[in-house]
């Protein structure tokens, strides 16, 4: 199934990617320097954010590098931070999800899970995903349905 491009991951150019790079190494190299309470981490975290309109806060960035690399960071920092799509449908959300399956490590993996995490009413959608119960390997079907009895 083709999906429609709201519930696509938006493609971002290499220099922005360089760009937000560039931002979150100098708020990291900030942080090593100095405390997060301090006015011009605060200040670099809040630009950031006016910037990319997420809301990271000072671990986001002292700690990024425990679960992706700076790359990813970045990549995740330049799309949008909660992409509510008005009139989803069960098909596609059943698409959304057949994706993740079958690439749980793509590089679209993470933001087909906040497709999901937006719009879908069970906030423990990534736990249908990734630990269905014992015995158990639910279709993309399933893990909708289940999903949406929240």
């Amino acid at each position: 199934m083709d999906l429609r491009p709201e519930l696509l991951p938006p493609p971002v150019s290499p220099e922005r990617i360089d760009e937000l790079s560039e931002e979150i190494e100098r708020i990291c190299d900030l942080l090593d320097r100095r405390s997060p309470d301090d006015g011009q981490v605060a200040s670099a975290i809040a630009d950031f954010n006016a910037m990319t309109s997420h809301a990271y806060v000072a671990p986001d960035f002292a700690e990024y590098y425990e679960s992706r690399d700076l790359e990813d960071f970045a990549l995740e920092a330049a799309r949008p931070a909660w992409p509510r799509v008005p009139d989803v449908t069960r098909d596609e959300l059943v698409e959304v999800t057949q994706r993740i399956l079958d690439d749980p490590a793509g590089p679209d993996c993470d933001y087909y899970l906040l497709i999901l995490q937006a719009n879908v009413p069970n906030p423990a959608i990534s736990e249908l995903i990734f630990r269905p119960a014992a015995g158990r390997k639910p279709t993309a079907a399933e893990i909708i349905d289940e999903a949406a009895t929240l």
